[in-house]
């Protein structure tokens, strides 16, 4: 089919409708500065020569596998068995596209099933959609969601988030002209979120474990919010954590979103990863993305289609609650399946692995001088406060072939607070020589 660019009259028809003569209004959020960017890029090159150029920068990387690895902060490496890449490499997989017809998608929508099962499970939640893009976008969808729920406009951000998550979310929110305030960052979980909770509030959102690791009690606030008619979102960036800790559910969370990546899938430089979502029966109609039911066919058989998919963008689009129109299929059955060896047995066992491995890195790194573990309680993660600025260290380290941790001007740039806190992650891939390799240079560094 011939591609039919729009005319003139096209162009001038559509804009009269949405209310601009201008294409350039359309950009009028985007800064003049980046409108305007020029790029510092060489000339167009030979296949070869781009290969050449970015296995080159490729070099520079140093693989989580390469040594001592103690890098977190939302992504997280883990040992995934060989078994779930040998499944999802199957070809009725790997191929397998968006679930349109369940008469030949039955397979993809078992498992999309199974997985919000899981999850439903995981969270302590009553319903489960079948993933988001990430966990970022998904706690952009839970404040959305809580504003649609609640008809009001002000999102209370724990200063214990992850700032990326947060900065994904403002950035949503204030397209809709919502409130969106982030509390300062609070290392040590001694915030008093409840006292700013009131009759605006839609909802609070707070990490458990926080970005610096600490174990938080959701209860007294999910309480506090409810009181005020307000939802508690609960955020879970290690799901792993899941194995050990009281579910958000139980704890009294409204909805619970997620970063799956610690189960079945790799750390892949960052992406793809697959986010989790769940929430109470109620608000079942205002969850976005997409839910996987059970059914039965003509012949009372079991089956499964697609529903509750009206909120997305390719059906009723005027209806939709979200702009969320597919799901992290490969990366769901990764999950699915990784789960699925473990067990809740095998679940509880890696936790505690995890959870072993970071004492012991805690308890080595503590013992030099001018190191303190900030933390009172942790899982897998914890957050160091250094005599000197973390970033430097992390270098150091890093010539040495550990990967430290990430430093805090890292991930709050302009915090200057921060630049001397190095978060810390420990899981069971950690080695009782990996912690003494790491405490040994540490040490060094800071002699």
């Amino acid at each position: 089919m011939r591609y039919l660019p729009l005319n003139d009259t096209d162009r001038r028809a559509m804009m009269n409708v949405i209310g601009t003569d201008n294409i350039d209004a359309l950009f009028s959020d985007v800064p003049a500065n980046a409108l305007n960017a020029t790029f510092d890029l060489p000339d167009h090159q030979s296949e070869m020569q781009v290969e050449q150029a970015l296995g080159a920068m490729a070099a520079k990387n140093r693989a989580a596998g390469a040594g001592p690895f103690f890098i977190g902060a939302g992504a997280y490496k883990h040992h995934i068995p060989a078994t779930v890449d040998h499944i999802i490499q199957r070809s009725e997989f790997l191929t397998a596209y968006t679930p349109y017809q369940p008469e030949i998608a039955q397979g993809t929508l078992q498992y999309l099933f199974e997985f919000q099962t899981q999850v439903a499970a995981l969270t302590g939640m009553e319903v489960a959609n079948a993933s988001m893009y990430d966990g970022s976008t998904g706690c952009a969808e839970a404040a959305l969601m809580a504003r649609r729920i609640t008809k009001r406009n002000k999102i209370l951000v724990s200063g214990g988030l992850h700032p990326q998550y947060g900065a994904v979310t403002r950035t949503n929110l204030e397209l809709v002209n919502a409130t969106v305030e982030l509390s300062p960052i609070d290392v040590d979980a001694s915030e008093d979120l409840i006292g700013q909770i009131d009759d605006d509030t839609a909802c609070v959102i707070v990490q458990n474990p926080d970005v610096f690791g600490n174990i938080r009690d959701l209860t007294p606030i999910a309480e506090a919010a409810h009181e005020k008619g307000a939802l508690l979102v609960a955020v879970v960036t290690e799901a792993v954590s899941l194995g050990a800790l009281k579910s958000p559910g139980e704890m009294g969370a409204d909805i619970v979103v997620g970063e799956g990546q610690s189960i079945g899938n790799g750390l892949n430089f960052g992406g793809p990863y697959v986010g989790l979502f769940a929430t109470r029966q109620k608000y079942i109609r205002q969850m976005p993305g997409r839910l996987c039911g059970e059914t039965v066919d003509a012949e009372r058989k079991r089956g499964f289609v697609l529903t509750l998919s009206t909120r997305e963008q390719h059906i009723r689009r005027d209806k939709a609650t979200s702009n969320i129109c597919t799901n992290s299929g490969l990366c769901t059955l990764a999950f699915t399946v990784h789960m699925t060896l473990l067990g809740e047995a095998g679940l509880r066992r890696l936790a505690m692995l995890n959870h072993e491995a970071a004492c012991k890195t805690a308890n080595a790194l503590a013992a030099i001088d001018g190191v303190e573990v900030v933390n009172k309680s942790y899982f897998n993660e914890f957050t160091l406060r250094l005599p000197v600025k973390a970033s430097e260290i992390v270098e150091r380290l890093a010539s040495d072939g550990i990967l430290a941790g990430v430093p805090g001007d890292r991930l709050w740039p302009f915090d200057r607070s921060a630049d001397n806190l190095l978060l810390v992650a420990a899981t069971e891939c950690v080695s009782d020589e990996d912690i003494d390799r790491f405490a040994t240079s540490l040490r060094g560094a800071l002699s």
